[in-house]
């Protein structure tokens, strides 16, 4: 492989599926997660991705993720052919590019949310202080002024997976990529999650949330859906330049967030 490949993209293309086929194993033991996908998604879209067990939702996850690359086909992250690096490289691109919310959160369980907030700087290679003062930026974004020095064990599930969403920001992704984001949370949290997420994407942020959930889909603006490592369902539920189909807006004493242009 090479060191990456900088390939002509639309500007207004996040993520460029073409053709890709991933599959484990060889011969008759050979399991063909991905059948051929091909799926764009442009800057500013809310996309759910849906599929029971099996019909390679998670294995589409870790290509757009870089935490896999395809068998054959090609993937553009906002115009890299992903597919195309060396470990190193797309890792780096992964930090660079995609901010994670994952489901369990993945939390240092003994460190402050700050320095949660700190680790994808840290390997981007930004001072301590600068690394601070972003932290605490995206940690206010995200309505937890105030909780910075608190533990994981000390913030209800809601908290912790703002503390997430705050680091998935704090990088300035191209994209964000939510992986059952909800799936640990109660009701009230999942709402409050759900509607920061619709949030944020008002604002102008790409969001692909990965998820079982029907309930979650519905405040998408696309729907796709994957059986057998096809996508069988690709809906329009709203239009890209338009707030998301369920999303109201907050009143002002409600959370606020800064616009993608004011985060750095």
């Amino acid at each position: 492989m090479s060191d990456g490949v900088v390939s002509a993209s639309r500007p207004d293309i996040v993520i460029d599926v073409r053709d890709v086929v991933k599959t484990y194993g060889e011969g008759d033991s050979a399991v063909h997660a991905l059948a051929g996908v091909s799926l764009s998604i442009q800057r500013g879209d809310f996309v759910a991705v849906m599929g029971s067990s099996g019909s390679g939702k998670s294995t589409l996850m870790n290509i757009l993720g870089c935490l896999d690359v395809p068998t054959s086909g090609t993937y553009l992250l906002d115009g890299v052919d992903a597919a195309t690096l060396r470990e190193g490289a797309l890792a780096d691109l992964r930090n660079a590019k995609i901010g994670f919310i994952f489901q369990a959160f993945n939390l240092l369980r003994r460190t402050s949310a700050v320095r949660n907030v700190e680790v994808p700087l840290v390997y981007a290679g930004l001072g301590r202080r600068e690394r601070r003062r972003l932290a605490m930026v995206s940690l206010a974004n995200v309505g937890l002024g105030g909780r910075e020095n608190h533990l994981p064990n000390e913030l209800s599930g809601g908290q912790a997976q703002r503390v997430a969403v705050a680091r998935a920001l704090v990088t300035n992704p191209a994209m964000v990529l939510a992986d059952e984001a909800t799936g640990n949370l109660d009701s009230k949290s999942t709402a409050d999650v759900i509607r920061l997420i619709e949030d944020l994407n008002v604002a102008g942020r790409t969001i692909v949330w990965i998820t079982h959930e029907s309930e979650v889909a519905r405040h998408s603006k696309r729907r796709v859906v994957l059986v057998d490592g096809r996508i069988t369902i690709d809906e329009r539920l709203a239009p890209v330049d338009e707030p998301p189909p369920l999303w109201e807006p907050r009143q002002k004493h409600d959370l606020d967030v800064v616009p993608e242009a004011q985060l750095v």
